[in-house]
């Protein structure tokens, strides 16, 4: 009887830790952004959270047609014509059950602003990032790989 309330208090305790675990999945931390049309590795991003909204940096770019160090040719206000690197490219995100939405994000290939929605996988090694006009069934979603 004894090893058998064992068992369950180990198991009542391993279940209680992963949904300890799976609540912390966040999209904060620095992620590998891989291109959708040609699955290459794109940018090193950074997101951040700041009370309560997470916003994301290009922190290093791994590849552009552009070269090494690419300029945000096509953006407006701001951006335009600054580096890409160091450029602020996703904002006013917040959580909204297991995703995080209501914010906007910046391609800055093309300067073109989207909606945008995230997704981390369950055990928080992918995200999901998902950038639309109107409707989320009308987009293109990427997915990006932690890092270290």
């Amino acid at each position: 009887m004894k090893s058998l309330l064992r068992i369950a208090v180990v198991t009542a305790l391993m279940l209680g830790t992963s949904a300890v675990f799976a609540a912390e999945v966040t999209p904060v931390g620095t992620w590998k952004t891989i291109d959708d049309e040609t699955g290459k590795p794109k940018s090193i991003v950074k997101i951040t959270d700041e009370g309560g909204e997470l916003k994301a940096t290009v922190l290093e770019v791994l590849q552009s047609d552009e070269g090494p160090h690419p300029i945000c040719k096509n953006c407006d206000g701001e951006r335009k014509d600054k580096p890409v690197e160091g450029m602020n490219i996703m904002w006013g995100v917040h959580k909204d059950g297991d995703i995080w939405d209501g914010g906007k994000i910046l391609d800055p290939k093309t300067g073109k602003i989207y909606k945008v929605k995230l997704q981390p996988s369950e055990d928080g090694s992918k995200l999901t990032v998902r950038g639309y006009i109107g409707f989320s069934l009308l987009g293109r979603s990427q997915e990006w790989q932690r890092q270290p």
